[in-house]
């Protein structure tokens, strides 16, 4: 689901996710901006045309291959002089998430670039300014594409302009979360806590998991938003509630040396120094929760249908709280997930893909998006219709959390430059080294900042 961001834990969750508003979206580059694309026509009635679809989620085990199959047979069912062929991202990487940026760069570098892709939040950037993705509002005119997030359920107010780069819209987002608290209340009862309380503040984490792990031998606490697999989504909303950022607003400087930020990544290890929170992996983690074997986790609701069956074959209550905050300062939670960008240049295909995006962004598509995968629905407005995501939502009480999380969500920052990618994973081995493996927080921090800002490409 991940960039969602995926997420490990067990085979299935190993694949599986899945990260301030303004008209200028979270990539703002100062590029050039590219000549205006020419409007892609309507098809003509009868006319033959066939697209490729690049996602992830064809890479992953389980219901999201499976559900996704099912939504292409859905739209190929409504649009017959339209053949969608599937495929996953090219790569080595075991999460085909992580394969995504290169995949499409690769194919673009052929010759033979996908008409459609799926790629995380944390790529807008680079996909509008040196990718070569379509402007939307180019192609289709501004009046569609306002016309795609609106309807009788229109997107959140917060994220309809995610996807925007310089006032245009490049991706429409399509699957994302927030960073939610997963807990056993199983756990909390055996550990004499209250599980219709749960923590609030990271200081109260920190008490609880050392109960837990006190009283009943298992771990207590784990935020998968600290080592490098993890990207760093999650850990963005950290570094936000704690008054940090990892980007300057100008988008010109690394800033995720600040005390802010550092007194974050301390509080952290501090967690680990004292026992609340174990010297896992990612993946070790993740397969632990749904065991009942770690007392809470924040992740991505993603991730909640796996550990849902989890707790269930393990026979023990899964709840789920807000992401908790650092003292008395509001939480400022980031976006998981991915945008659907159009990169044909073929003016049929661009119609043939817009017809599919807005397909897979409709409330028919986020009505077995959200039931099968377990991601809400963009369009908020189907969780209160009997007619839609209603009596789901109603047997789901664990998405309050992040339905009130996402009415103000802020978004993922992509990192500027061709290095985005290698900017984020120096930033993030310095959090894991400071957090698990005894690294000071602020040299660690530092030291990766200088190693980093070369890479920046001067804020374009």
């Amino acid at each position: 689901m991940t960039i969602p961001r995926p997420r490990a834990g067990g085979a299935l969750l190993l694949a599986a996710v899945l990260a301030s508003v303004s008209a200028c979206g979270v990539g703002t580059p100062s590029t050039t901006a590219p000549a205006a694309a020419a409007q892609a026509p309507e098809l003509a009635p009868g006319q033959q045309v066939s697209i490729v679809f690049e996602s992830y989620n064809f890479g992953l085990a389980g219901t999201w291959t499976s559900t996704f199959n099912e939504l292409i047979g859905a739209f190929e069912k409504q649009h017959p002089t339209i053949k969608v062929t599937p495929q996953k991202p090219n790569g080595s990487d075991p999460n085909p998430a992580h394969n995504s940026t290169a995949s499409v760069q690769t194919e673009i570098a052929a010759g033979n670039p996908p008409d459609v892709a799926q790629l995380g939040f944390d790529t807008l950037a680079f996909a509008a300014g040196q990718l070569g993705a379509k402007p939307l509002t180019d192609l289709y005119g501004q009046q569609e594409v306002d016309n795609e997030f609106g309807g009788q359920f229109p997107y959140a107010a917060p994220i309809r302009t995610i996807g925007n780069v310089d006032g245009k819209t490049y991706g429409v987002p399509f699957v994302l979360s927030t960073p939610v608290l997963y807990y056993n209340a199983t756990l909390f009862k055996q550990a004499g806590l209250n599980p219709d309380m749960p923590p609030k503040t990271w200081a109260e984490v920190a008490q609880a998991g050392q109960k837990i792990k006190q009283a009943t031998g298992k771990d207590g606490a784990y935020a998968d938003c600290l080592v490098r697999s993890a990207s760093d989504w999650c850990f963005q909303s950290l570094v936000r509630s704690a008054g940090g950022r990892v980007l300057s607003e100008d988008r010109k400087q690394l800033t995720f040396d600040q005390p802010p930020v550092v007194q974050a990544v301390r509080q952290m290890k501090d967690m680990v120094s004292s026992g609340a929170m174990p010297k896992l992996s990612q993946v070790q983690a993740t397969a632990a929760f749904p065991r009942g074997d770690l007392g809470m986790m924040l992740e991505s609701s993603a991730a909640q249908g796996g550990y849902l069956k989890g707790a269930q074959g393990a026979g023990w209550e899964l709840r789920a709280a807000p992401m908790p905050s650092f003292g008395d300062k509001p939480t400022v939670p980031t976006n998981s997930g991915a945008a659907l960008y159009v990169f044909s240049k073929d003016p049929a295909k661009q119609r043939a893909a817009w017809e599919l995006i807005k397909f897979l962004t409709s409330p028919q598509a986020y009505d077995i998006i959200t039931s099968k995968i377990g991601y809400l629905p963009l369009r908020l407005g189907l969780l209160d219709d009997p007619a839609h995501l209603k009596p789901w939502a109603d047997k789901n009480p664990m998405i309050k959390p992040n339905v009130a999380q996402l009415q103000r969500v802020e978004p993922w920052v992509a990192f500027p430059g061709a290095g985005f990618q290698q900017i984020r994973d120096t930033m993030m081995d310095a959090v894991e080294k400071s957090v698990f493996q005894g690294g000071d927080p602020q040299s660690s921090l530092a030291a990766a900042q200088k190693q980093a800002t070369p890479l920046l490409g001067g804020g374009k």
